[in-house]
């Protein structure tokens, strides 16, 4: 296109029939099929999906994996099937539940392909033909009417009574007028109303229309191609636990690495015995339950997070979810209904209110009075009905129109009559008149055109009143009537011969629980905002009625072109209220909340949402009125498109995150502590406190069981006024860092003077090292009530009461310790011997002890971050 032309919605449909070198009648079906070959099918290129192979091998794409490969490989030559099984185990069950939850990336084209039309109706050579979607080409001439589904970028030529619904594209809940007149060059795409777009719907009216775009080209192949750009961010949590896996896997291996050498050739150790010794202080090292836990620990999220009709696409979503600082939100059916009210009105008479829930025909006007001619000319002036499924009120038509009949069903309006003559609502008229077998015109439309069709009226004092109640966010339509004298409606008469009847105000009203929800979300520190395709002050009413912080200030995606990249990043911080936008608009608006280093989710349910709720940190699709192409892009699907699910899955995705930290809490210093006490023994020459193979059974016991334990803890109090935590936030803080010093310390400590003690009494190695194995799993119990409660104290009734799987994994792990202890023939596989009964109790006393001792340290750590009245800030 060269540089001086204007685009196709701001000339004239003869000028772009020009320029596409079309006519009123249509392409020729040869200049139809030359043209196919210059611009080839109107689809979307095709996206070649990974295979289930390819999809499947991913999943072993970590630095941990691999290690815990090579340690099942060593295991595996070493002849312990048994090690080597727990180990290989653990590496599957991670991959095929990572491989059954996580969806393909790619199936977002699929979806945005299915959007566009099979077949149309074009004029060829003057002739109606039907040809298919993909067959169309510019210049085309199409042929619409009210439930087509827009094959291609149409610059409409012809018009009567037409109105699209674009919520796909812009977000826009109501049908959109269109007409063949031009609009500004600039208008945002939602104004365009000389346009009709690939892939949305005609609901009233007929239409011709010229083909100006195919395939990519279109609005929607645009936004595909935006889509496919668009990098995908890993998680926080999954981009930090890739960092510490690698480095704290090369750690164990060096360490490992230089224990041999320094017991071989300084400590002189047989290289049999030495090398086992150091294969037992790798796999107490390297935490390979961790993988397996963490998996379990989302999956259970995925789980409790779909009891809150939050369904999972990607399972580190779940963690993304619970750390987001901030949520951009559509409005339309997400902080809203997603369905029109009437909800005030003015007559001569006064103003009233309408209360009622959705479409359903009951509720109540204050105050009352006689709205009976207003309800009538509701009702009448409609082509919509209403149904009634499971207990549920359903519109057919346009969604006005069906509020409208709630409204005359309240008002007490009589039922339909029959119709002798009707005028269309169209565009350039701006209003719809029905004659009725009553002999009544019945007038609805635009305020400012049936305001001048009316007599004895001050136009002025009315514009007005509309204009308040438009700047409330309401929609506001007009009604009249005249008494007809004939069995047919004339047009040219209607002017100055209307009696005004009165104004009403409709509303997509928002959800009751979003409000709360929003509310929820501002107490633990996440902001909220609005970004949407519909007008500015209806945003804006609506954000005010929900409690966004500052709902006042708005800025139109007019107001965004104007902004570079730097200027949006520090705008975007301040106002939270968007208006108007396009898809290129919510990238950037994300991307620049990003910018900031904030975690963002984005919801959505169009098409034009795409792009955003893929680059997001979580994406968040609408399940029942969202497009297939938003929810392959998102990572969590809305199963009741409720603003409060978010909320819940945000408390869910906190307490997922604060078990994985327990689990990690666990984790860690247990592992260091028994694996430390090896190393020490061998840097000084001491007979081992552990076996070998005892310190794979601990492992093989413990690892997954009593970590699991804490995948499965409840939510605890006051998680949703804790404040979101820093994108940045590390794993390892110093206060995990001391944590993992405190307990190492105490569990050398405890392991090497309950094997001192047996051999001090004369003991032999074997009834020493089963004291010392005994003693490692007592404190790793402990250890695991006392990391239950890391925001608050262990000391209470419900932390001790634990939960059912605490205390099934507890018995499971005595029961077993049990056996391999006493049970002769399971005491040859480890060289175990029978604990006597007080020094099993003194084993447990040391575990008390441990737990008191730690405990005591978490109080006087809690005491001295206590804010006023001893307030912590985990548990403000």
């Amino acid at each position: 296109m060269a540089a001086e032309q204007l685009p196709f919605h701001a000339e004239t449909g003869k000028a772009a029939l020009e320029r596409l070198g079309s006519r009123p009648q249509g392409l020729t079906a040869a200049e139809a099929a030359r043209r196919l070959a210059e611009y080839g099918p109107n689809r979307l290129p095709e996206v070649k999906p990974r295979g289930p192979v390819a999809r499947f091998l991913t999943q072993f794409n970590n630095v941990l994996i691999y290690v815990l490969l090579g340690a099942a490989t060593v295991t595996a030559l070493m002849a312990h099937w048994v090690d080597t099984g727990v180990i290989l185990a653990v590496v599957l069950a991670n991959a095929v539940i990572g491989f059954i939850q996580e969806g393909k990336a790619e199936a977002a084209m699929a979806g945005i392909r299915s959007l566009l039309a099979p077949k149309a109706a074009v004029l060829r050579d003057g002739v109606r033909v039907t040809v298919q979607g993909a067959d169309l080409v510019p210049g085309d001439i199409v042929l619409l009417e009210a439930g087509d589904k827009v094959p291609a970028d149409l610059r409409v030529i012809e018009a009567r009574g037409l109105a699209a619904q674009e919520a796909i594209l812009t977000g826009e809940s109501v049908p959109v007028d269109k007409d063949p007149n031009p609009v500004a060059a600039d208008a945002p795409l939602g104004d365009r109303r000389s346009m009709l777009w690939s892939g949305t719907l005609v609901t009233q009216g007929t239409a011709k229309g010229l083909v100006v775009a195919t395939g990519a080209q279109t609005e929607i192949g645009r936004i595909g191609g935006l889509l496919a750009g668009v990098e995908q961010l890993t998680t926080p949590l999954v981009a930090q636990m890739d960092h510490f896996a690698r480095w704290l896997s090369f750690l164990i291996l060096l360490i490992a690495a230089l224990l041999l050498i320094y017991g071989y050739f300084v400590g002189h150790h047989d290289f049999g015995e030495l090398f086992m010794a150091v294969i037992g202080v790798a796999v107490a090292a390297i935490p390979e339950g961790l993988p397996a836990v963490m998996t379990i620990t989302l999956a259970i999220g995925v789980q409790a997070m779909a009891r809150r009709n939050a369904i999972v696409r990607r399972l580190p979503a779940i963690e993304a979810i619970g750390s987001v600082s901030v949520i951009c939100t559509d409005k339309t059916g997400t902080l809203t209904r997603n369905e029109m009210v009437v909800v005030a009105g003015e007559t001569p008479e006064g103003a009233f209110a309408v209360t009622g829930d959705g479409y359903a025909p009951e509720g109540e006007i204050t105050p009352p009075g006689d709205l009976g001619r207003l309800g009538r000319a509701a009702a009448l002036c409609n082509d919509a009905h209403l149904h009634r499924r499971n207990g549920h009120w359903f519109v057919e038509g346009d969604p006005m129109e069906g509020a409208l009949l709630a409204f005359a069903a309240k008002a007490g309006a009589a039922g339909p009559e029959e119709r002798l003559d009707v005028v269309p609502f169209d565009s350039r008229h701006r209003y719809m008149a029905v004659l009725s077998a009553d002999g009544v015109t019945r007038v609805k439309g635009a305020p400012e055109r049936v305001l001048r069709m009316c007599r004895d009226i001050d136009y002025g004092c009315w514009h007005d009143r509309a204009e308040a109640m438009a700047r409330q966010g309401l929609r506001v339509l007009a009604f009249a009537e005249r008494v007809e004298g004939s069995d047919e409606i004339d047009a040219g008469t209607l002017d100055g011969g209307l009696t005004f009847l009165g104004l009403l105000g409709l509303i997509d009203p928002p959800r009751p629980e979003a409000i709360a929800a929003v509310a929820e979300c501002r107490s633990a520190g996440i902001r909220v905002k609005m970004i949407t395709g519909d007008h500015a002050g209806t945003a804006a009413a609506i954000a005010a009625q929900i409690g966004l912080a500052r709902p006042d200030r708005v800025l139109t995606g007019a107001d965004l072109d104007k902004l570079d990249d730097a200027e949006l990043a520090m705008e975007v911080m301040d106002v939270d209220v968007f208006a108007r936008t396009s898809p290129e608009h919510k990238l950037r608006l994300v991307t620049a909340l990003q910018a900031n280093g904030l975690s963002v989710a984005m919801t959505g349910d169009g098409v034009n949402d795409a792009p955003a709720l893929k680059r997001a940190d979580a994406g968040i699709a609408m399940g029942l009125k969202g497009s297939e192409a938003a929810k392959e892009a998102a990572d969590l699907v809305l199963a009741d498109d409720n603003f409060a699910s978010i909320a819940a899955a945000v408390r869910e995705g906190r307490t997922v995150y604060d078990n994985l930290k327990k689990v990690i809490s666990w984790t860690l210093p247990t592992n260091a502590g028994e694996s430390i006490v090896i190393v020490f023994a061998i840097l000084a020459g001491l007979l081992l406190p552990l076996s070998p193979v005892m310190i794979l059974w601990v492992n093989m016991i413990t690892a997954i069981t009593l970590g699991l334990a804490l995948a499965f803890e409840p939510t605890e109090a006051g998680t949703m006024q804790r404040p979101p935590r820093a994108r940045t936030a590390p794993i390892l803080s110093g206060e995990l860092v001391w944590h993992v010093v405190l307990v190492a310390g105490l569990f050398i400590a405890g392991i090497l003077a309950m094997f001192n003690y047996a051999q001090d009494r004369g003991y032999s190695l074997a009834l020493s090292q089963t004291i010392a194995m005994n003693t490692l799993v007592v404190l790793k119990t402990f250890h695991l009530f006392f990391i239950r409660n890391i925001h608050g104290t262990s000391l209470t009734w419900g932390a001790v009461k634990g939960t059912k799987v605490v205390w099934i994994v507890v018995i499971a792990v005595t029961a077993a310790q049990f056996a391999i202890t006493y049970v002769p023939a399971l005491q040859v596989i480890l060289g175990t011997e029978a604990v006597p009964f007080w020094d099993g109790i003194l084993i447990v006393a040391v575990g008390a002890v441990f737990f008191a001792l730690v405990e005591i340290e978490k109080q006087i750590r809690l005491g001295l971050r206590a804010g006023p009245g001893g307030v912590t800030k985990e548990s403000a």
